[in-house]
């Protein structure tokens, strides 16, 4: 096993990719930076933080992007959102095989404010527009530093969110809800809570995930390329029927979810026998589990 969770974005792109495959569009030594950084006297990356290009993927012509996590947080400001809807609208016009978003980010880029929460939305729209193009676009979430924030949102956007256990998903990140609310609310220092909140388990078993699987490169390009087959072969566009059963789905979260504050108290509610025994299991023994689970999927 190759774990993804310790590579960069920079290594992901590779790893994920055919072999010598990928072709990036604005690379580091077209040193497109970020102006607002540099305003601040604030450290730049000659890509922005991140990777952005297209390859093979199982032989056919996908789109991709990777967020480095290690360039602040993989935060998203002008530039860096630019070259991710510059990416998805080239996919359009190329009529791409699919679209694949490895996402590293806790959201928007504070130093850039306004200009990087535009920049979320203009993703999130081309996200959308990839889909009404009956493109499938796959989010995968394993980095270190989660997908919090507006790329949060952004992820789920897609058709199919693939995570593995260590992977986190959410709007607002630990720390976050911490100072705004209190640790009372929620304290951020209590990592198992925290990914127990967050994580790819829980984040399955609420229907926010559609592909759990272990923190190695090799699974994760193997359920990209059967998430690209099933989206493929029931349409990529976002219908009626989609929103409806997402708002469904929703119902049903907050009936299981009602006055319960931690989310074992949420599994069990949801049939799990031993909720204790969740974080301890393996992704197949949990697959096993969650698929016993009435209503669970």
């Amino acid at each position: 096993m190759s774990s993804y969770l310790e590579l960069s974005a920079r290594q992901r792109i590779p790893a994920i990719f055919d072999a010598g495959s990928f072709e990036e569009f604005l690379p580091p030594a077209a040193r497109v930076t970020s102006p607002h950084l540099s305003q601040l006297n604030a450290p730049v990356s000659f890509d922005d933080g991140v990777v952005v290009g297209k390859g093979k993927l199982g032989g056919h012509t996908v789109f991709g992007a990777a967020q480095e996590g290690g360039f602040m947080g993989g935060a998203v400001g002008e530039v860096h959102g630019a070259k991710l809807v510059g990416m998805l609208r080239r996919a359009i016009d190329e009529q791409a095989h699919a679209v694949v978003l490895l996402l590293e980010s806790g959201g928007v880029r504070l130093h850039e404010a306004n200009a990087g929460l535009i920049a979320v939305s203009e993703v999130m729209r081309a996200i959308l527009d990839v889909r009404a193009a009956d493109i499938p676009v796959i989010s995968v979430v394993g980095g270190s530093n989660g997908c919090f924030g507006g790329m949060g949102i952004a992820a789920r956007c897609a058709n199919t969110v693939i995570m593995s256990e260590e992977g986190r998903l959410a709007m607002s990140g630990p720390e976050v809800i911490e100072t705004a609310n209190g640790v009372e609310e929620f304290d951020a220092r209590d990592r198992a809570l925290v990914w127990r909140t967050t994580g790819g388990k829980h984040r399955y078993l609420m229907g926010d995930c559609q592909a759990l699987v272990p923190d190695d490169v090799a699974a994760f390009r193997a359920a990209a390329l059967d998430a690209i087959e099933q989206v493929r072969g029931s349409g990529a566009e976002l219908t009626l029927d989609d929103l409806l059963a997402e708002q469904d789905m929703l119902s049903r979260r907050i009936q299981n979810a009602d006055g319960l504050r931690d989310p074992m108290d949420v599994w069990k509610q949801l049939g799990i026998p031993d909720p204790a025994a969740v974080p301890v299991l393996e992704p197949e023994a949990f697959l096993a589990l969650a698929a016993q689970i009435k209503g669970v999927r």
